[in-house]
């Protein structure tokens, strides 16, 4: 009996009263394998299936087999899967385990799930970016169109209560799991010594100390086999090694996963996919390198960089569990307990970090606009949506409402990203159909022939090809390239363009990162997003003048290209004419002292062509906007006045952000053709510039009502005591500051306020030569508390002016006792 079985009668009979329920289980609690076969049997479920989504490909067919096996039954029958690249499922299926991305093409075609009784989510807490946009859609067709559909949200390492919350307060069940104890060592790495280094000597360490098998977790697929050939080098007897990621053949995947024979024992050297959902038979330790790489997007520059970092406190957690779930175990972990206290609760869900072209496509199909449309855990970020909404209009899949088009309708139905499906049907429109499958097979592929043979995508066209005898080629995944080349390309579909269209179909799917070769020797390009990048020195690529880079590394000044082909420029007119823009530009040049004006052609950033054009004032106005932009927001000619009137609405608007305009620099530049723009009427030169009155122009970003509440909430100057006006200085630190002498300010008990009585003035109390005395915020204290030893100091030095023992009730003077003010 599993953990999970104790809990299944309760989760029976909380299904039969409420349509949604959120299930957390610890790893080894057995839900993902018993749970859907306990729902078969419910009076609600009726002739419809169950549809269970799983993160990993791997976990998917491992828990229908499992299930498939309780039942007695091949794969295939009762219980069935559905992966991109393989489906058993048959007439007879009842449990369907799919993964990501089969979900919402399912919901898609069907909104209601009409073939469906209930959708259960697997391991949630990963929370994927398809899982987060299937509960999006599921709980919408729930809500509109199937009250009856259950869905269960089942997860381990999660803060369940924004989930519940989420789902409606929905009932949450526990199950307590059963997990044996685990010793955790911390072995951290010394000094110079690299991770891999590391783990094969705990690896030796283990074999040689504990008995079972070990399960040690690497980052990625280069890490494994790193591993994987130092370790073979020394491998005791009866030790076998069984590398497990998700490109692996099934076969492989399940050597990694059965057990051993008798009298064996085995090292599994596996990437994040192994961390949950899979019990790996034998398994009693686990050594775990402590890092996780993930995909992060850069809306600013549209690309994506892989990013290795440390896991999360609930990832190390879900690591050491594995070590834990048949006996007693061992943990170690490569490093420090100090480190362990500064890991983060939890990774980052995908939505916040990924690549959104493919969800918002889905989500304009599905009739979502915004991602206000529904309701989500995480709101995707707005910069990421918007780049993605960008990028989607620029391969002609969204109108300019953010509707779907005809042509993004017919991208969606590749199941591959937008870029690459746009591509495929631009291959086709062109004479290229099969380079374009295959380019797009590629790319969606980890690199064939690896870094060292240079950036040349035609060069992996020729590997697929069986043309290129360069290198030594992965079986495996060069037949699965071919596989996926097969699915995009009709299997009668001939090329009319040679292998050098390579460049031109990468400019439909980039047309973001068209390159240009900068001047010099290195061959360092320019991207149209305005970034920049570089090959290798010795990359024979680096000789084009034009490229369009496929896979870089996402840095933010200027990445590395590690897949880009040769472009025709003529190229670019033909394909992307609709995106071009000829417009005329100035700018201020500060060597020859005039408006140097040019008419462009562009292709975003891109300069296609430039040639001089005649400077009227419509381009000088322009020019001097430019050079202010450039130059900053200091080059303008700043009075006291102009700066303290723009610290006065700063301060209004801390206290109401909503009735105030932003006044910071980016804001003030993003808006100078507005505020600033009708004030250079005439002027010429940038000598005419510095002559502006600047606080007149900025007073135009606010009305009169509102710069009638300023000077009513915010007033430049306060009479004190004795009767004179003091300036206040609102760009002081944490001002507003009004300076005046202690002697002037005597009888004033209450400190004065501003912002509608919502800040305190901070008051510089001054001696009589002007020094700072004290600062404070609280007048009142400072008579009762401070002012006896600021009067028993000074009362000395100065005698001539008054310290009367009761300041509250003296009379305020400005000069000494015989100069009343």
């Amino acid at each position: 009996m599993l953990p999970i079985d104790h809990i299944i009668p309760e989760l029976l009979t909380t299904l039969e009263a409420h349509s949604t329920v959120l299930l957390q289980a610890p790893p080894g609690a057995g839900k993902t394998t018993r749970v859907p076969l306990a729902l078969l049997d419910s009076p609600w479920r009726g002739e419809r299936k169950i549809l269970m989504l799983e993160p990993r490909r791997l976990a998917a067919r491992s828990a229908a087999r499992y299930m498939a096996k309780q039942l007695g039954e091949p794969v295939g029958r009762r219980v069935g899967y559905r992966t991109r690249q393989d489906t058993k499922v048959s007439a007879d299926t009842r449990i369907e385990v799919v993964t990501e991305g089969i979900l919402t093409r399912l919901i898609q075609s069907d909104p209601a799930l009409e073939d469906y009784a209930a959708v259960l989510f697997d391991e949630f807490h990963e929370r994927s970016l398809q899982a987060d946009l299937g509960l999006a859609l599921v709980r919408e067709s729930q809500q509109a169109l199937r009250e009856d559909l259950r869905v269960l949200v089942m997860s381990a390492t999660l803060d369940s209560a924004p989930l519940a919350k989420l789902l409606d307060d929905a009932p949450v069940l526990t199950s307590e799991g059963r997990a044996y104890p685990v010793d955790v060592r911390y072995r951290p790495l010394q000094r110079e010594q690299r991770p891999v280094e590391k783990v094969v000597a705990v690896v030796r360490e283990a074999l040689a100390e504990e008995s079972g098998s070990l399960l040690v977790f690497l980052p990625g697929v280069g890490e494994i086999r790193r591993a994987h050939d130092l370790l073979a080098e020394h491998l005791p007897s009866g030790v076998r090694l069984a590398p497990l990621y998700g490109n692996l053949k099934a076969e492989e995947q399940d050597q990694a996963i059965l057990p051993c024979a008798e009298g064996e024992r085995k090292v599994v050297l596996a990437t994040a996919i192994a961390e949950t959902s899979l019990t790996i038979e034998g398994v009693r330790v686990v050594i775990d390198a402590g890092l996780q790489r993930r995909a992060v997007f850069d809306p600013n520059s549209g690309m994506t960089r892989l990013s290795t970092g440390r896991v999360s406190k609930a990832s190390a957690e879900q690591r050491k569990g594995r070590a834990g779930r048949l006996e007693p175990g061992v943990c170690y972990r490569l490093w420090s307990e100090t480190e362990q206290q500064g890991l983060a609760s939890y990774t980052p869900a995908e939505i916040l970090e990924a690549d959104l072209a493919p969800l918002v496509l889905e989500l304009a199909q599905w009739g979502a606009r915004q991602p206000q449309d529904l309701v989500w855990l995480d709101p995707p970020p707005k910069a990421h949506w918007r780049q993605a909404v960008d990028t989607l209009r620029w391969l002609d899949a969204l109108d300019e409402t953010g509707a779907i088009t005809s042509h993004g309708e017919n991208l969606r139905e590749f199941g591959i990203h937008p870029r690459l499906a746009h591509m495929v049907v631009m291959g086709k429109a062109i004479g290229a159909p099969v380079l374009a499958a295959e380019v797009a097979a590629l790319l969606g592929e980890r690199d064939l022939l690896g870094r060292d043979v240079g950036a040349d995508l035609q060069q992996r066209v020729r590997a697929l090809r069986g043309e290129y005898k360069g290198a030594k080629l992965d079986r495996r995944r060069l037949e699965s390239v071919r596989q996926d080349t097969r699915k995009l390309v009709n299997g009668n579909a001939r090329d009319d363009l040679g292998l050098e269209a390579a460049g031109r179909l990468l400019a439909f799917a980039y047309p973001d990162r068209i390159a240009r070769r900068r001047q010099g020797s290195s061959p360092r390009y320019q991207l149209s997003n305005g970034r920049g990048a570089a090959l290798a020195e010795e990359d024979p690529l680096g000789r084009e003048t034009w490229l369009v880079a496929a896979d870089l590394d996402g840095q933010a000044r200027e990445s590395r290209i590690f897949l880009a082909a040769a472009l025709n420029p003529a190229d670019i007119e033909m394909g992307l004419s609709a995106h071009i823009v000829t417009e005329d530009m100035a700018d201020w040049d500060d060597q020859r002292g005039a408006v140097v004006a040019r008419r462009v052609k562009r292709l975003g950033a891109l300069i296609l062509e430039e040639r001089p054009v005649a400077v009227g004032p419509e381009l000088i106005r322009e020019a001097l906007l430019t050079a202010v932009r450039r130059k900053g927001l200091d080059s303008l000619p700043w009075s006291d006045a102009a700066r303290q009137w723009r610290a006065r609405v700063g301060l209004m608007r801390k206290q109401q952000p909503d009735a105030w305009p932003d006044l910071s620099d980016d804001a003030l530049l993003a808006e100078l053709e507005n505020w600033l723009g009708p004030f250079l009427n005439g002027v010429s030169n940038w000598a005419g510039l510095q002559k502006l009155d600047v606080l007149s122009a900025l007073k135009t970003l606010i009305d009169y009502t509102a710069q009638h509440t300023l000077d009513a909430q915010a007033p430049v100057v306060l009479t004190i005591p004795t009767g004179q006006k003091v300036t206040l200085d609102y760009r002081a630190e944490n001002g507003p500051v009004l300076a005046a002498k202690l002697q002037a300010l005597f009888g004033w008990t209450e400190t004065p306020r501003v912002a509608g009585g919502r800040v305190p003035v901070v008051i510089h109390l001054l001696s009589p030569s002007q020094r700072p005395l004290a600062v404070t915020s609280d007048l009142a204290s400072f008579w009762r508390n401070s002012y006896p030893d600021v009067r028993k100091d000074m009362r000395g030095r100065y005698p001539k002016h008054p310290w009367p023992e009761d300041p509250l009730t003296a009379e305020a003077k400005q000069g000494t006792k015989k100069q009343q003010f």
